[in-house]
């Protein structure tokens, strides 16, 4: 129900834009965010963004060069990624979750798009 694609190889310093569309669900209904996971490392809170679109929240690591917009008139979220690091390479992942706020917490998201790839070379 949710379909993460966008990434890909770019170098340090670079830019590229996730995109996460969703269908089967109400998408007005729900908090989302994007997480994203390093080999071996933990899956960590990368964005967030309310149901109505006013309120953002990113981890410290990104804030300044990520954005997370959304359209609702199209089921689909962003991320927008600018200045590129090579500690930004890892497993994006787009989620959902009933929760009325923006949680940095992997089990309160109900719904994963499958992960798309995002590799920067230094």
């Amino acid at each position: 129900q949710l379909q993460a694609s966008g990434g890909g190889l770019v170098q340090a310093g670079g830019s590229l834009r996730l995109s996460c569309a969703a269908s089967g669900l109400t998408f007005t209904n729900y908090f989302l965010g994007w997480f994203r996971q390093a080999p071996e490392k933990e899956r960590e809170f990368v964005a967030g963004i309310s149901s109505s679109g006013r309120s953002t929240s990113y981890s410290t690591s990104v804030e300044g060069r990520f954005t997370i917009p959304r359209d609702n008139a199209k089921n689909t979220m962003y991320l927008q990624m600018n200045s590129l690091k090579p500690e930004d390479t890892a497993i994006y992942y787009c989620a959902a979750t009933s929760r009325s706020l923006i949680t940095t917490t992997v089990y309160e998201y109900n719904y994963w798009g499958q992960g798309t790839q995002v590799t920067v070379s230094s």
